[in-house]
C-alpha cells in the first residue's frame, strides 16, 4: 500500500475548510467595512466597536474550523490505521496458507518417499526370497540323485550283506572298521549265526549274556548303540555296529581285537 493512500481525501476536507474560513471571513470584514446609520452620527467610537465585533466573530469561526480540520484529521487516521490492520491481517492468512500448503507438500512428497522405500524393500525381500526358492530347489536336484543311488542301494540277506550294510553305516559315523576285521570276530565270537547266545560264561552267570553275531551283552550294546539301526540286540547290522563302535573306544577299532573282548 503507498505510503500517503488518504492524502487525496485529507486535502479534499482541507480545501473546503479552508473556503469556509475565507468566505465567513470576507463577510465579517464586508460587514464590519459598512457604516450603519448610527455609525456616521457618532463617529470613531461606534466604528471601533464594529471592528471589534467583527474580528471575534473570525477567531470563533477559526477555531469552528480548525476543530473541524482536527477531527477530520483524526477520523482519517483512524481509517488508515484500520486499512493497515487489515492490509497485515490479509499478509497474515496469505502466509498462514502458504505455510499450510508448503507443509502438506512435504507431508506429501516424505509419505510417497517412504511409499516407494517401502515398496522397493518389498521386492527386494520378495527377489531374495525368489532366489533363495530356486538354489534351494537347485540343491535337491543336485542331491536328489545321490539320494536316490543310496535308497537304491540294498544288502543281501546274509553275512556278506550284514557286514557290508554296517561298514557303510559304520564310515558315516566315522566309526573305523574292515570287512577283514569284521568277518574274523564274527566267525570266533558266533560263527555268523546272529541268533547265537552264550548262556554258560560269567555274564551269563551275573543275567546279561552276551548275544548275536558278535556276542555283544545287553549294557554294552544300550551304551554303545548306532542311531538309525535296530534296538534289538539280535538285530545283525544293529549288533554288529554296536560292537563295533564299543571296539573303537576301548581298542580303536574292531580290526585290533583278536580274542573275547
Amino acid at each position: 500500500m503507498p505510503k500517503h493512500a488518504h492524502s487525496p481525501t485529507l486535502t479534499k476536507h482541507h480545501k473546503i475548510a479552508l473556503a469556509g474560513v475565507a468566505t465567513l471571513g470576507a463577510a465579517a470584514l464586508a460587514f464590519s467595512a459598512v457604516p450603519s446609520s448610527a455609525e456616521t452620527t457618532s463617529g470613531a467610537p461606534a466604528a471601533a466597536a464594529k471592528a471589534a465585533y467583527g474580528t471575534a466573530q473570525v477567531k470563533d469561526v477559526t477555531g469552528k474550523v480548525t476543530d473541524q480540520l482536527a477531527l477530520q484529521n483524526v477520523k482519517v487516521e483512524a481509517i488508515a490505521a484500520k486499512t493497515k490492520a487489515s492490509a497485515h491481517q490479509l499478509h497474515a492468512a496469505h502466509a498462514k496458507k502458504v505455510h499450510a500448503a508448503h507443509v502438506a507438500h512435504v507431508k506429501q512428497a516424505h509419505a510417497k518417499k517412504l511409499h516407494a522405500a517401502h515398496a522397493k524393500h518389498a521386492a527386494a525381500v520378495k527377489q531374495a526370497a525368489a532366489k533363495r526358492a530356486a538354489q534351494q530347489t537347485a540343491s535337491r536336484s543336485a542331491q536328489r540323485p545321490q539320494i536316490q543311488q543310496v535308497a537304491a542301494k540294498t544288502y543281501a540277506n546274509n553275512l556278506d550283506g550284514w557286514i557290508r550294510q554296517s561298514l557303510d553305516i559304520m564310515h558315516s559315523k566315522g566309526i573305523p572298521g574292515s570287512y577283514n576285521g569284521l568277518y574274523r570276530n564274527i566267525m570266533r565270537e558266533s560263527s555268523g549265526n546272529p541268533n547265537a547266545i552264550n548262556n554258560w560264561d560269567i555274564n551269563a552267570i551275573n543275567g546279561i549274556p552276551s548275544k548275536g553275531l558278535l556276542q555283544v551283552i545287553p549294557p554294552t550294546f544300550a551304551t554303545y548303540h548306532v542311531a538309525g539301526t535296530s534296538w534289538n540286540i539280535y538285530d545283525p547290522v544293529a549288533n554288529i555296529t554296536a560292537a563295533c563302535n564299543y571296539a573303537a573306544h576301548r581298542y580303536g577299532s574292531m580290526d585290533n581285537v583278536n580274542s573275547a573282548y
